[in-house]
């Protein structure tokens, strides 16, 4: 892509996300915003998660941080369905800045592209429950991300998004009526430690996403997890191939970077 068309990308990216679908999910839901200040001048590249509870999770964060990241911020997609048509992964790449990811097992021309975006200092976001909650509550924490800040040395941001799922539940393909209210909560960057392995940094990631969603202090990063923290785990019967992999979802939920009125299973669905 030349310069011209890359400042042009940006340009309508930047106007579809600040003026388009930030102020349609507001128009849905009274948002709240904490700790955006966290990452203003935080250098890139970095990774950002998310606990994973609604359709309305991605177009959250996107719109709860500043310009600068979110016109930049990546979002990790299921190759097998944003990017099977070419219309949709022109849709999608346009607005989510999305970036293809093989799922199950395959190893397709998209493995290590995660990786590579971050060597290009692109910013990453992940949900590392790697599908939406069927009830609420946080599930397992799978290794991808932090594998990814890890090998890359970058620190991962964690998000918490309070009161997205009471909000748009799952099954659900527009917000509950009423405008019903959120909070994104934005978390201090977590470094890689010396000598930490991703699933020991996974584990503080999931605290602290956790104690975000709770409205405790900050996790110290000690211990093994407070009341709902469940044990960190690998992708199901196998390692992935692709760190960026082991934070999408199985695959019976084709669901990755989707607005309000999306849903799996039909046209328009998303997966996260």
């Amino acid at each position: 892509m030349s310069r011209t068309a890359a400042w042009a990308v940006d340009g309508a990216r930047f106007v579809l996300q600040r003026l388009v679908l930030r102020p349609l999910v507001r128009s849905v839901v009274s948002v709240e915003v904490e700790g955006a200040e966290r990452v203003r001048d935080l250098p890139t590249p970095f990774v950002v998660v998310a606990n994973h509870s609604s359709h309305l999770d991605a177009p959250l964060v996107l719109g709860a941080l500043p310009p600068r990241v979110s016109q930049r911020l990546a979002v990790a997609a299921a190759a097998d369905y944003f990017f099977d048509a070419r219309w949709r992964a022109r849709i999608t790449g346009l607005v989510f800045n999305a970036f293809p990811v093989d799922r199950g097992g395959t190893r397709g021309s998209h493995r290590g592209l995660a990786a590579q975006l971050l060597d290009e200092g692109v910013p990453l976001l992940l949900f590392p429950e790697g599908t939406r909650s069927r009830d609420g509550s946080m599930a397992p924490f799978k290794v991808g991300a932090a594998a990814l800040a890890v090998t890359r040395g970058v620190p991962v941001v964690p998000v918490a998004l309070v009161g997205a799922y009471a909000a748009m539940p799952r099954g659900r393909s527009w917000p509950l009526p009423g405008r019903p209210p959120v909070k994104v909560v934005v978390g201090e960057p977590l470094h890689p430690r010396e000598g930490e392995n991703a699933r020991a940094l996974t584990q503080r990631v999931a605290l602290a996403v956790e104690r975000l969603v709770l409205g405790q202090d900050e996790a110290d990063g000690e211990g093994e997890g407070g009341p709902g923290v469940v044990a960190v785990v690998e992708t199901e019967g196998r390692r992935a191939a692709d760190p960026a992999e082991a934070s999408l979802p199985a695959e019976d939920d084709a669901s990755t970077t989707p607005g309000p009125g999306r849903d799996e299973g039909r046209p328009g669905a998303g997966a996260s």
